[in-house]
């Protein structure tokens, strides 16, 4: 915010101060003028003809308040950490963050430490997340021999033999690695990829290697998944079993990939709000149920009436649903790659992000976001 419309807004504020409460600044004082604000405003209130006025008053005065100190508070983001020395790979042909699939935990916990958070996946293994808030972000699963089994990254992170960085554009990635898959086989099915444009998987190394690319970026890469033969296997369907431990870590772990998406675009991270989490379950299982897909629930009721109806207070707010991917991670580069949804995961002035899962009874997860401003 510049120093003028600082300075223009406190003028408007103090001008919304004096008229109402005049007469204390003449008695006490600018400096005690909050004070004597605060004991009016209890005998004030008793007064039916004021009490109106009062509760206009003080929205104003919050509202202005927030809007001057917002720059200066929450919404400034952290100072970035220095990206890590990327060495090329040694047996795989990508490695994340110098981490190769295959490696030891042991040795990825010596450079990264613990885990910031850790969650079931769809592989029925977790997804361990390192990041220095959210910077240099990186999710690691391991296998039952404490082995790197899957890696994924929306960072800088990326380092390969084939010479594929964040820097290439869709055609150049298939240029240098060829056809990508249209199919991955469970058992006696072979499950169809999707042909959206937004991303190919390819069968590298023994691995299943998933590009995703950014349309609002020149289709340059944006992501990268890495999941070993031996760990898609483990995934019996296109959609996981569904479990409560499921439907949790897939909330969570789109709340960090949109995170680490706001880090990436120098944003301020988002606070997860618990109490908005019902809200958004509500929704989600809403949808599943009832099989229909909309912001708009079959009462006609919008995602504000639904927050309104559960008591959450909030200033402005937002919700992204998403649904058919089978993932947090295919679901997060999703809406990353439509626009409406990109506007809410990299508003500025949002705070406060819940996510609520449901499977519906072909275990398909949907998936909604709510986003605060309190």
């Amino acid at each position: 915010m510049s120093k003028v419309r600082r300075i223009l807004m406190l003028l408007l504020l103090f001008g919304i101060l004096w008229h109402f409460y005049g007469d204390t600044f003449k008695q006490s004082g600018v400096r005690g003028a909050f004070e004597e604000i605060k004991g009016d405003a209890e005998n004030i209130i008793e007064n039916p003809k004021v009490s109106a006025t009062l509760d206009t008053l003080k929205q104003e005065i919050q509202l202005l308040w927030n809007q001057f100190t917002k720059d200066e508070q929450s919404n400034t983001p952290q100072p970035e950490p220095s990206k890590p020395n990327l060495d090329q790979p040694t047996s795989q042909s990508f490695s994340i963050y110098n981490i190769e699939i295959g490696e030891p935990r042991a040795d990825v916990e010596s450079q990264l430490g613990k885990p910031k958070r850790s969650t079931l996946n769809e592989y029925g293994v977790e997804w361990h997340t390192y990041h220095e808030n959210y910077y240099n972000f990186i999710m690691v699963a391991y296998d039952e021999q404490d082995q790197v089994a899957g890696l994924y990254t929306n960072n800088d992170l990326l380092t390969s033999t084939l010479g594929i960085t964040f820097a290439n554009s869709k055609d150049e990635v298939l240029a240098k690695l060829g056809e990508p898959l249209k199919a991955i086989r469970k058992g006696l099915v072979l499950y169809q990829l999707q042909d959206n444009g937004e991303n190919n998987t390819f069968l590298i190394d023994n691995n299943y290697v998933t590009i995703f690319y950014d349309k609002h970026e020149n289709n340059t890469v944006t992501a990268i998944q890495i999941i070993s033969v031996e760990l898609e296997k483990q995934k019996k369907a296109y959609f996981a079993e569904p479990s409560e431990a499921l439907k949790e870590g897939l909330e969570y772990q789109l709340f960090d990939l949109t995170n680490a998406a706001r880090a990436n675009h120098g944003l301020s991270v988002l606070t997860w709000e618990d109490p908005l989490r019902k809200t958004a379950r509500d929704h989600s299982e809403d949808m599943a149920v009832n099989n229909y897909f909309s912001h708009q629930n079959l009462e006609g009721q919008s995602p504000f009436d639904r927050m309104t109806e559960d008591a959450i207070a909030y200033r402005g707010a937002g919700e992204n649903l998403a649904t058919g991917q089978p993932s947090s991670i295919f679901a997060h580069e999703g809406l990353m790659n439509s626009l409406g949804h990109r506007e809410n995961i990299l508003k500025s002035d949002f705070e406060y992000l819940a996510v609520g899962v449901a499977f519906n009874q072909d275990a398909q997860p949907f998936y909604t976001e709510n986003f605060l401003i309190k």
